[in-house]
């Protein structure tokens, strides 16, 4: 069974959002039951810093020794930081996911609507 934090909120497409320590800025990551699904990540394709993305838009993409999955932000805003460590080391996603496997940071201008509590993520992959 995949991990859930209970302190987070999530996306159907199985990213995560947590508040971050920049003043509106939230951060983003993929989830440990999408990165079980996906096996072995090999490579990432990171959004740009001071790109403006839309929710439910792609961000970046995600490659394993299975497959290329596509990520898609699950807010709208400008992204204010990326994590350059999984340049160099993308498998952080498959062993910390909701930690140092964080994807990035986005700035929004109003507080995200529309996404799920742990408990509705949890029974959406039940």
């Amino acid at each position: 069974m995949s991990s859930v934090p209970g302190d987070l909120q999530y996306t159907k497409e199985h990213e995560w959002v947590a508040p971050a320590a920049t003043p509106n800025g939230y951060r983003i990551g993929i989830t440990d039951f999408a990165q079980g699904a996906l096996g072995d990540i090999v490579y990432i394709q990171l959004p740009k810093l001071g790109q403006e993305v839309k929710a439910d838009a792609v961000c970046g993409e995600v490659e394993s020794t299975k497959s290329v999955s596509e990520i898609y932000s699950p807010v709208t805003g400008k992204v204010v930081a990326i994590n350059n460590d999984l340049d160099k080391a993308p498998e952080a996603i498959n062993s910390d996911p909701y930690g140092a496997g964080w994807i990035c940071e986005i700035e929004v201008a109003t507080t995200p609507t529309g996404l799920l509590s742990a408990a509705e993520y949890t029974a959406l992959t039940a």
